[in-house]
C-alpha cells in the first residue's frame, strides 16, 4: 500500500518524510515555482505493533516481520502551476491515500507560497486544487466522448451521465467525496481515479513550542470544522506534530529517542501515531502468524475472507483450504501466551472459507496441498 505525502511547498513534506523513515534527504527550501526535474523518493515504513512485539518475547522466533506501508515524496503543490501540479496529481493516482502536510510553523528564511502562515486557508486551496485537477479530467474526457459521438462510436450513455455528474459538482467546488453516488456509479468511477475520492490524512506541521498546546488543539479543530462546513460526510483524521522533532528522534539510537521524548513530555514519537491512522485510512488491518521461525503481521483489507487471507501467504494455501484455526490475539494473551490453555478454555475456533478474518486473528491454516 502506498500513500504519497504532499501539500503546498515549504510545509515540512520531505521533513515528516524523513521523520517517518529515518532517511536523511536534504530538507531544501525551495523557491514557490520548481522547473527542474525532480525524482520522487520512496520509503518503507514498518507499523509499529505492540502485539507483534509480545509475541515475538513469547516465541522468540528467528525472524520478526512487521506490517509496512510506502510513503512517497515529491515537490509541493503550487497554486495555479498547471504543469507542476499534473506530476503530482498523477503521483496521487498511482498512490492509495494522501498525507496532506499543512504548515503551521512561523520561520523567516523558509518562503510560504502564500506569504502568510494560515493552515485553514491552505486546506481550502489545497482542496480547490484537487477540484480543478478532476474538472480538467472530467472535461477532457467528455471532449472525448463528443469526438468519438462524430465519428460514429458511441460510448454508452451511463458513462457520459456518470461524467456529467461529477462536472455539475466540481463546477459548483464541490469534492466528489460529497456526492452520493450508487453503487454502480460507484463501480463505474474507479477506473477514473478522482483526486477528490482519495482517502486523506491531515498533518499539521507545528512549532516546537505548540507540542500538547491548546494552540495545536485548537488549530486541529480549525480543520475539522472546515472540512464539516464543506457537508463532508466523513472528516479525515488530523494529526499535529513537529515534523523538526519528529526528524531528530527518529535519527537518534532508541535510548536516546527515548529520554528525548521524555524531556518533550511526549508519550511516543507522532510518527507512530501517523504509521497506525495511514493504515485505519486504507481499510486495513492484520491478522498474525506465530511459531519459532517467525512472528509475523500479514497486511489485508477489512472484510477479507479467511480463504482470501490464506492467499496472502500463499496461493496454494488459498486454493487448498480447509480450514483457519483461530484464536485472538487478546485471548492468546490472557492465556499467558499459552496454546495449551487456549483450548482448555474453548478458546481457539474452526473457522471456514467464509469467515471474515478480525484486527490481531492469530491465524494457523490447514489447507491440502
Amino acid at each position: 500500500m502506498k500513500l504519497i505525502i504532499t501539500g503546498f511547498s515549504n510545509s515540512g513534506k520531505t521533513t515528516v518524510f524523513n521523520a517517518l523513515t529515518g532517511q536523511a534527504l536534504e530538507t531544501t527550501a525551495y523557491p514557490t515555482s520548481i522547473s527542474a526535474e525532480v525524482e520522487p523518493h520512496h520509503g518503507i515504513v514498518k507499523i509499529p505493533d505492540n502485539r507483534v512485539d509480545r509475541l515475538s518475547e513469547i516465541y522468540e522466533p528467528k525472524k520478526t516481520t512487521y506490517a509496512t506501508v510506502e510513503y512517497v515524496d515529491y515537490l509541493g503543490m503550487s497554486s495555479g502551476d498547471v504543469t507542476q501540479n499534473a506530476k503530482i496529481f498523477n503521483l496521487i493516482k498511482d498512490s492509495d491515500a494522501i498525507v496532506h502536510v499543512v504548515r503551521a510553523f512561523e520561520d523567516e528564511s523558509i518562503v510560504h507560497p502564500m506569504n502568510s502562515v494560515h493552515p485553514v486557508r491552505d486546506v481550502s486551496s489545497f482542496e480547490d486544487e484537487l477540484i480543478l485537477g478532476d474538472l480538467e479530467f472530467v472535461e477532457k474526457r467528455l471532449e472525448k466522448i463528443e469526438e468519438q459521438a462524430k465519428k460514429g462510436k458511441k460510448k454508452e450513455d451511463t458513462d457520459r451521465d456518470l461524467l456529467l455528474k461529477c462536472k455539475d459538482a466540481l463546477e459548483s467546488e464541490i469534492s466528489l467525496r460529497d456526492i452520493g453516488f450508487t453503487n454502480d456509479e460507484q463501480r463505474q468511477m474507479l477506473p477514473y481515479q478522482f483526486l477528490t475520492t482519495m482517502p486523506e490524512l491531515i498533518v499539521l506541521n507545528i512549532e516546537e513550542g505548540d507540542i500538547n498546546s491548546d494552540n495545536a488543539l485548537h488549530l486541529q479543530n480549525d480543520i475539522e470544522t472546515y472540512f464539516k462546513g464543506k457537508g463532508r460526510g466523513a472528516v479525515p483524521p488530523v494529526i499535529a506534530l513537529c515534523g523538526k522533532i519528529e526528524m531528530e528522534i527518529a535519527q537518534l539510537p532508541a535510548d536516546e529517542a527515548e529520554l528525548f521524548l521524555d524531556d518533550l513530555g511526549i508519550e511516543e514519537p507522532a510518527m507512530h501515531r501517523l504509521c497506525h491512522v495511514s493504515y485505519d485510512a486504507l481499510g486495513l488491518i492484520s491478522f498474525l502468524t506465530v511459531g519459532k521461525d517467525e512472528i509475523r503481521a500479514w497486511t489485508i483489507r477489512k472484510g477479507l475472507t479467511a480463504q482470501q487471507a490464506a492467499g496472502k501467504i500463499h496461493s496454494d494455501i488459498e486454493r487448498g483450504f480447509i480450514r483457519a484455526e483461530t484464536v485472538s490475539y487478546d485471548d492468546f494473551i490472557e492465556c499467558d501466551g499459552e496454546m495449551v490453555k487456549v483450548k482448555e478454555k474453548g478458546l481457539a475456533r474452526q473457522e471456514g472459507k467464509t469467515y471474515e478474518v478480525r484486527d490481531g486473528d492469530i491465524i494457523n491454516f490447514k489447507f491440502n496441498v
